[in-house]
């Protein structure tokens, strides 16, 4: 461990979140708990703001790791579609306040003194995507809005936000490599460690030197017959025979290794603190954990641009499953399981923590008032470096009970972002059926949310209007028992949660335009979608841009995308078989798709362009690799 004075100040930030007129909140991770400055450069005149305990909230995570959630209300509103220069200054006891072109140079585009931003007075376009994968092959999709703001001399071309939509980390599929970074920046920060419950091993720092840490950590759960569910659903690396293979072998478990994930996913700096080394091995381990280091190390080159992206535009996230863990809360048979053992219910809470303190806190910062003091109570009682036992599972309960991990945003158009995760329609008659995303009290409060808006902009993470044949395959597995080798989520695998959400969408209160931005299926398509034998509306767009590192099997999705075609062609019969049957699905055409595609598989993210209506006149998938942007064509 570290002293102090050696490390870097900031290990990471800032990173603008939640941006109004009259409140701006930022994160940002310190070595130490900072003084700091808020510098603003307005037209005209610079505002200097001391971030104190008012403004400023700081909660260690570990000796030489302080997470500080920046919160600053004002009296005079900023003003709208103007440049606004910032700096973090950092007071130091002796000496100048250092600002951020001294502390973190990588963050500042050419010929700029300090990173900006821009308050739109609507939301006239933005960027999305979901699923960032540190090790798969594909390229960084954000860099491609790294390239977009670097190349954009007019604020008409600058997006009003970046909207994260799922799977920001990676908490159950981790490379060797990460795992290994993970645990030498523990070690390098004095990260807290736990005692652990229903494992093989006592606590974190065995968990860490045990052999079985690495590719092999479902051989620390407890030899138990009752605990070969939980073996298999946490670390045995499901088989997915109908998509792929998702491998949970290195599964993260700790606090402090979900927070070291988020340090090195989205800063360049933590990585410069350590010089990672392959761990013993098996010769076919070896190998695998050598693949892996090359993907690694070009996710690691790209972080430089990555965080400048953070700390030019407002972003905005809410959680997928692998934030937590794959198929989360599928269904109530998930639930049973998971939570029902100490272990296994430890291993969520501490990924719903740190997402909460990374990610769900800066949505919405006056939801989390209660969780924020009981973390600050659970990090400051830490006794010889271990949190409290008791008290972490105390806070794992309240996570686990909160509810306002949704929020709505009072921009033009209405941003209304679901929690399609924890507020789950359980099936009554069959524990092994997939839930519905939202159970009827969420979806009645959505409906409230919407009503009397002429347009809305709805961030789902699943797609509400999917790809049928895909959905139907989906829906086989589950009559057979297995929803969970499918990943079978989607909004009309529940009869009552999609009777509802398309009832919402035939209210005549509810908004005129929808846009549903969606991720998660590691492709990205457009649908436009009509409401049959009604000429008054609504209009529905279904935007899915997904992954921002990730890619469908591309042989697969060929085949799955012209057997879509084939067998729910306009006249096929097999359309009423559909929930969705009063609805008229119209597909766009990718600009450059090749014999009818209709969807797209590139790592990448998106690009909406609205109108005045809030509706979509233009839509763009840019592509990781290079390659020109992909416009999604209208329906002729």
């Amino acid at each position: 461990m570290s002293r102090p004075d050696t490390l870097p100040a900031v290990l990471a930030g800032p990173l603008l979140r939640r941006l109004e007129p009259r409140r701006l909140v930022l994160w940002l991770v310190g070595s130490r708990a900072l003084a700091l400055t808020l510098r603003l450069q307005l037209p005209g005149q610079t505002l200097d703001i001391e971030l104190d305990t008012e403004h400023c909230q700081v909660i260690s995570v570990g000796h030489q790791a302080f997470i500080h959630l920046i919160d600053v209300s004002l009296a005079d509103a900023l003003p709208l579609d103007e440049t606004i220069g910032y700096d973090l200054l950092i007071n130091e006891t002796h000496g100048h306040p250092c600002g951020i072109a001294q502390w973190a140079p990588h963050l500042l585009y050419a010929n700029t003194q300090n990173p900006n931003f821009v308050l739109h007075s609507h939301i006239h376009q933005l960027m999305h995507g979901s699923c960032r994968k540190p090790h798969h092959p594909a390229d960084e999709g954000l860099l491609c809005v790294d390239r977009l703001l670097a190349d954009a001399p007019t604020l008409a071309e600058r997006p009003a936000l970046l909207m994260m939509s799922g799977d920001q980390v990676y908490a159950d599929d981790v490379a060797g490599p990460m795992l290994r970074a993970i645990h030498q920046l523990i070690d390098r920060l004095g990260l807290f460690d736990e005692h652990l419950d229903g494992a093989v091993v006592d606590d974190s720092a065995k968990l860490y030197e045990h052999p079985a840490s690495y590719y092999h950590r479902a051989d620390l759960l407890p030899a138990l017959k009752q605990n070969e569910t939980l073996r298999e659903r946490f670390f045995g690396g499901v088989k997915k025979p109908i998509f792929t293979s998702s491998t949970a072998d290195n599964h993260l478990v700790t606090f402090a290794e979900v927070i070291a994930m988020y340090l090195l996913a989205w800063s360049p700096t933590p990585w410069t603190l350590i010089t990672p080394q392959a761990p013993q091995l098996t010769t076919e381990e070896q190998a695998r954990y050598a693949r892996e280091q090359v993907q690694i190390d070009n996710f690691r080159n790209g972080l430089g641009g990555v965080a400048r992206v953070f700390s030019h535009l407002s972003c905005l996230m809410i959680f997928d499953d692998h934030d937590i863990t794959d198929d989360w809360n599928l269904s109530a048979q998930w639930e049973e399981t998971a939570y029902g053992h100490a272990f296994s219910k430890r291993i969520i809470g501490n990924a719903l923590l740190a997402y909460m303190l990374c990610q769900g806190w800066g949505n919405n910062p006056d939801a989390f008032e209660e969780l924020l003091g009981q973390t600050r109570t659970l990090t400051a009682q830490a006794h010889n470096n271990y949190l409290d036992a008791r008290a972490q599972d105390e806070l794992v309960d309240t996570l686990l009970k909160f509810q306002q991990w949704h929020y709505v945003l009072p921009t033009t158009p209405a941003l209304v972002v679901l929690d399609t995760r924890t507020r789950r329609w359980r099936s009554e008659f069959n524990l092994k059926q997939p839930s519905g995303l939202l159970d009827w009290e969420a979806l009645s409060e959505l409906q409230q949310e919407l009503l009397d808006h002429p347009s809305a902009i709805i961030v789902s993470p699943t797609p509400v209007f999917g790809v049928k044949l895909i959905e139907a395959v989906q829906k086989v597995f589950s009559w057979c028992g297995y929803p969970l080798l499918v990943d079978a989520e989607n909004w009309m695998a529940h009869r009552g949660g999609a009777q509802v959400i398309l009832n919402i969408f035939r209210h005549s209160r509810t908004p005129g335009n929808y846009v549903i931005l969606s991720g998660d299926v590691h492709y990205s398509f457009v649908y436009e979608v009509l409401i049959r034998h009604r000429n008054a509306g609504p209009k529905i767009w279904q935007i899915t841009s997904s992954g921002i590192k990730n890619e469908f099997p591309r042989r697969l999705l060929d085949w799955f995308d012209r057997l879509n075609r084939w067998l729910y062609s306009p006249r096929s019969p097999l359309n009423w078989l559909t929930r969705r049957r009063p609805m008229e699905v119209v597909p766009h055409i990718p600009e450059h798709a090749q014999a009818g595609e209709r969807l797209w598989n590139c790592a990448g993210i998106g690009q909406v362009y609205f109108n005045e209506l809030g509706q979509p006149e233009a839509i763009y998938q840019h592509n990781a690799d290079g390659t020109p942007r992909t416009k999604m064509l209208a329906p002729q």
